[in-house]
């Protein structure tokens, strides 16, 4: 009786993985950069690429392919806008992490700056592509960059941040690697090696970032996850559930880069569509309904605009006069009562179908909303006694002239 065949590892000659060149170059770039830092911490969001790049390193230390640092953190950043598969499949990652004694910080915005607190509790407009981008750097970029900050004060010497940024994921992203790909002496093949932060100046010189995967192809990744990520010699981590969030068995064919709960930024729910396509997932098919509820809260009718000549406090006048600003309190609490019966409809359905309620808005976040709009709560530089961005009146332009609105 013969014995069924050995299960092929990464490093076993013919056996290794049909993609081995790629983890190779990972591993080569971690062996070439990692030694330089005492501590290495890990830029986790729960998508694809960072997950992929978490549990590979994980891998990679557990087999003793890489020399452990002294120190090793993982930063999840918790937008509370992530898909529910994604999010479900990360709190099994940070269990599992728990148990092999990996510590794992969970970096979150500050309450009044959480994406819904912000838009329905201070009135700001939901972002857009255009001159009011300030989502990522809000709930994602700036709570990091707080969290290594801490970190950094608690250790002597510089920490190497790992990434799971990739070539090919945005025409953008691609840009400014092209631009940085020889920066502080990185080799191409050895991934994205900077020794500065973006964003970070009160840490420079002691901190640098290190993409191990720029170079890997989205089939790398999937087959990562999907394949070898699960299986007990490779971790056993729980990697399957991020399937729902990418299509599936369709997943490299779909290559739907996935992003908050209806967000506002894309131009299609592209993953959310993967995953209630789903009979799994179905039931958060209402969530549907929320980028509708950000177009709403950007017509005119329902912020207010400056009337006039806007003078700004050194005397000059502002470029872009007679701006559409805030939120309207009826076009905030409207919003309030939208979002929470989508997700009312939502968990009501989990309840029956036996499936994972969904957490859009906690009862801490309504609470500060509320609280927020009774104290009538307005940006910095508005005061709330502007006319809706619906009201007709002259036209202010950026010299100061204006043209009388003729009836």
């Amino acid at each position: 009786m013969t014995s069924a065949p050995a299960q092929p590892t990464l490093f076993e000659g013919s056996k290794r993985l049909v993609y081995d060149d790629a983890i190779e170059l990972t591993l080569q770039s971690m062996q070439a950069y990692g030694p330089a830092h005492d501590h290495w911490g890990i830029a986790w969001s729960g998508g694809k690429d960072s997950t992929a790049t978490l549990t590979l390193i994980l891998h990679l230390l557990d087999t003793g392919r890489l020399q452990r640092p002294k120190t090793l953190s993982v930063f999840y950043a918790d937008t509370r806008q992530e898909l529910l598969p994604l999010a479900i499949s990360a709190e099994a990652i940070m269990r599992q992490m728990a148990d092999r004694g990996v510590n794992c910080e969970v970096v979150r915005a500050p309450l009044d700056k959480r994406f819904l607190v912000y838009i329905l509790g201070r009135g700001v407009p939901p972002p857009n592509n255009n001159t009011l981008r300030w989502c990522t750097r809000q709930i994602k970029v700036d709570p990091m960059t707080q969290a290594l900050a801490d970190r950094l004060d608690e250790l002597d010497g510089s920490i190497l941040m790992i990434t799971g940024v990739r070539q090919g994921e945005s025409a953008i992203r691609d840009g400014r690697i092209a631009m940085s790909c020889g920066k502080d002496g990185a080799e191409c093949g050895q991934g994205w090696y900077q020794e500065v932060l973006p964003h970070a100046s009160g840490i420079r010189g002691r901190i640098a970032t290190l993409a191990p995967i720029l170079h890997w192809r989205v089939c790398n990744v999937w087959d990562w996850l999907r394949i070898y990520a699960p299986m007990a010699e490779y971790g056993g981590w729980s990697t399957t559930a991020i399937a729902d969030a990418y299509g599936g068995d369709e997943a490299e064919e779909v290559n739907a880069r996935t992003g908050c709960n209806g967000c506002p930024l894309a131009s299609k729910d592209k993953a959310l569509d993967a995953v209630i396509a789903s009979p799994h997932w179905s039931y958060l098919a209402p969530l549907k309904r929320l980028k509708p509820i950000y177009r709403e809260l950007r017509k005119p009718q329902n912020r207010l605009r400056k009337a006039g000549v806007e003078r700004l406090k050194g005397g000059g006048i502002a470029a872009n006069p007679q701006r559409m600003g805030p939120l309207t309190f009826d076009a905030r609490l409207w919003a309030l009562a939208e979002i929470l019966s989508v997700q009312a409809e939502i968990n009501t359905a989990a309840a029956t179908l036996a499936r994972p309620e969904i957490d859009i808005l906690n009862a801490e976040e309504e609470a500060r909303i509320r609280e927020l709009i009774a104290s009538g709560t307005w940006p910095h530089g508005w005061d709330g006694d502007e006319p809706t961005a619906d009201t007709p009146m002259d036209t202010v332009y950026a010299d100061g002239s204006v043209q009388p609105l003729f009836l």
